[in-house]
């Protein structure tokens, strides 16, 4: 029998379950899908916590690769065989399964050059990198980037990224350790906010200038500091809170700064169109299947220790990306 960690209240980590469930045949669009690794990402945490509203009980990720099964009435983009891989939203909730059935219109079919391991790995994080790297501004050799959570999954391939497009890397890390890690992978400052003051040193890095763009993953407690990094006229990119939502403040203050531009994106706007998110995955694909881009995954667990795995994460004992093997 398939296996899933669901849960039937928001909470702590303590309120995942994992049981027993019946799959059953897809309906048409859908497919049934094996899974052989399933991703795990801190915006599971906001499902879990209550941060994302959805209807309980419900299941848990949104990422994972595998083989279909099994294909439902309509369906035309897979079909069985297939080695696929997908993210999403609410669209894909369940993910965390030892099998599923799922709508086929999120699937991406996997390149021989990509492995099932990889590709939960990197899916959401790589998705969000290239959105980040190629749509959200238009970067130019010689610009700079502060990248908090430098030595998260993120952070590993946007810095990476970053390089390949000639751009000055600035990281944050919260150990010397993870440190090290970010400069392995690019980043050409790295700055411990455990005892740095963070805009102070961005300041000192750029003659006095700030950076072009800063991605905050963190959220409340770095959002002052990050607008005080950026040069006239930068973009803040809030793409995430893991410190918790960032409090309300009077758009002026984006004036008073430097005329700052602020937004926060959500995957789910940049791969909604069909070609849009084959083009985002493509050219990801290109990078990492060459090996300009290495995909660190630096924890694996098993499905049943999801409760585990979410302290991990939430405690900050994480580098690089983390997965399910199935």
């Amino acid at each position: 029998m398939a296996k899933a960690v669901r849960f039937n209240e928001t909470g702590g980590p303590e309120v995942l379950r994992y049981e027993d469930v019946e799959v059953g045949e897809p309906g048409p669009g859908q497919v049934r899908l094996r899974h052989v690794a399933v991703g795990l990402n801190y915006a599971d945490t906001y499902f879990r916590n209550g941060t994302y509203p959805i209807p309980m009980p419900n299941g848990m990720g949104v990422e994972a690769s595998g083989v279909v099964q099994a294909v439902g009435e309509g369906v035309t983009n897979v079909q069985v065989g297939d080695r696929v891989t997908y993210t999403g939203f609410l669209n894909t909730l369940g993910a965390y399964s030892t099998e599923r059935l799922i709508s086929a219109a999120p699937l991406i079919k996997l390149p021989e050059t990509i492995s099932f391991e990889t590709a939960a790995a990197m899916t959401m994080r790589g998705l969000t990198s290239s959105y980040l790297m190629r749509r959200i501004y238009d970067f130019k050799v010689g610009d700079s980037i502060l990248l908090h959570a430098a030595a998260g999954g993120v952070g590993l391939i946007v810095s990476q990224w970053a390089k390949l497009l000639g751009l000055t890397v600035i990281g944050t890390v919260s150990t010397d350790v993870k440190g090290e890690i970010a400069r392995a992978h690019g980043c050409d400052h790295v700055i411990n906010y455990s005892h740095e003051d963070v805009a102070q040193r961005v300041r000192e890095l750029t003659d006095g200038v700030g950076v072009n763009v800063v991605f905050d993953s963190v959220g409340k407690n770095t959002f002052m500091g990050s607008l005080d990094s950026l040069k006239r006229r930068g973009l803040m990119v809030c793409v995430g809170t893991a410190s918790g939502p960032i409090p309300a403040f009077d758009p002026v203050l984006l004036a008073m700064k430097g005329s700052l531009f602020l937004t926060r994106p959500a995957l789910a706007d940049y791969i909604a169109a069909p070609a849009e998110k084959a083009a985002l995955a493509g050219e990801l694909f290109d990078h990492v299947g060459s090996g300009r881009i290495k995909i660190e995954i630096n924890q694996h667990y098993a499905l049943q220790d999801a409760v585990q795995a979410h302290r991990d994460l939430e405690s900050r004992k994480t580098t690089g990306s983390s997965i399910f093997v199935i």
